[in-house]
């Protein structure tokens, strides 16, 4: 299999947005190509807490939860899940100012996106150890 572009956003925690402190929360990923569209979501609540101990991390949840069933799309995805692969992702990475926002848009290359979404949610995310994996 020959490598394809994709592109990605990282999801951040931001929950006080006047002071523009954030947590990466989530990376989603689209390669075009070859049809793909994923999320992964790490959700740290201390670090969430330690910027905002009012944090509405429950909240913080919630949203991730609702990212990623538009990515999967399906029924219970809403109308935003029902939209092509393509459309979905300029949605979720649509610039908001909200608790849940998404980060610059970057490109890479590869065979596998599933595998690549896994090294880049490692790699800003860290690792599943002592985050709640959503």
């Amino acid at each position: 299999m020959s490598v394809q572009p994709y592109e990605y956003s990282v999801l951040r925690a931001v929950p006080r947005v006047e002071r523009g402190e954030f947590v990466n929360v989530g990376v989603v990923l689209y390669c075009q190509q070859l049809d793909f569209l994923g999320c992964t979501t790490r959700l740290d609540s201390a670090r969430v807490l330690a910027l905002d101990p009012d944090a509405d991390v429950e909240g913080i949840e919630a949203l991730l939860g609702a990212v990623s069933k538009v990515c999967c799309g399906g029924p219970e995805s809403g109308p935003a899940g029902q939209d092509a692969l393509g459309r979905r992702f300029r949605w979720l990475i649509a610039p908001r100012s909200t608790v849940v926002q998404p980060g610059p848009v970057h490109t890479g290359l590869t065979a596998d996106p599933a595998a690549a979404l896994e090294r880049l949610a490692d790699a800003v995310l860290g690792s599943p150890t002592g985050a709640s994996r959503i």
